[in-house]
């Protein structure tokens, strides 16, 4: 039972060490499978299947009188089990695609208000939303805007001053 358990115990320890050294393994075969095995070569999946192994075999030999044979037996299957749901959940995953990253020249024609008054020719502030999130702005205007007037977004002067003109109704 202490060899299932050490192999249970060096499962979950290689786990976390695949969690630290993303895609070393896959880094060091680059090229040898060519893609043969579709990422069943991972350190998550070989350590899922190693960790069933010895979980799976320890508690079959603890439960029940099978003896080491059976244990491995059925610590293989459930290691075999484990490993294929790592490869399943690893790969859809790694299809989960998100929005892109809003830039700062998403911000041309947006709305916004003035949150600190805009003098002639100086910087004020504007609240805008950039990715569905409120941010102010450092806000230049040709001339001088008020607090709390709406405005648009002309251009993006840097990455955290545009400059704006008021919206005209």
């Amino acid at each position: 039972m202490t060899f299932f358990l050490g192999l249970g115990i060096a499962g979950i320890v290689l786990l976390a060490l695949s969690l630290i050294f993303d895609g070393l393994l896959e880094g060091l075969l680059d090229g040898v499978v060519d893609g043969l095995f579709d990422g069943l070569l991972s350190l998550p999946v070989i350590a899922g299947f190693l960790s069933m192994l010895g979980f799976g075999g320890a508690i079959t030999l603890g439960t029940t009188g099978a003896g080491p044979l059976g244990a491995t037996a059925v610590g293989t299957a459930a290691g075999a089990g484990a490993a294929w749901l790592t490869w399943k959940l690893s790969k859809a995953l790694m299809r989960d695609q998100t929005h892109t990253t809003p830039r700062a020249s998403d911000l041309v024609g947006s709305p916004g208000s003035v949150v600190t008054a805009i003098p002639a020719g100086g910087y004020g502030e504007v609240l805008l939303r950039l990715g569905g999130q409120p941010v102010k702005y450092a806000a230049r205007s040709a001339g001088p805007v008020a607090r709390g007037t709406e405005v648009w977004v002309e251009e993006t002067l840097s990455t955290t001053s545009v400059a704006v003109r008021p919206v005209e109704r």
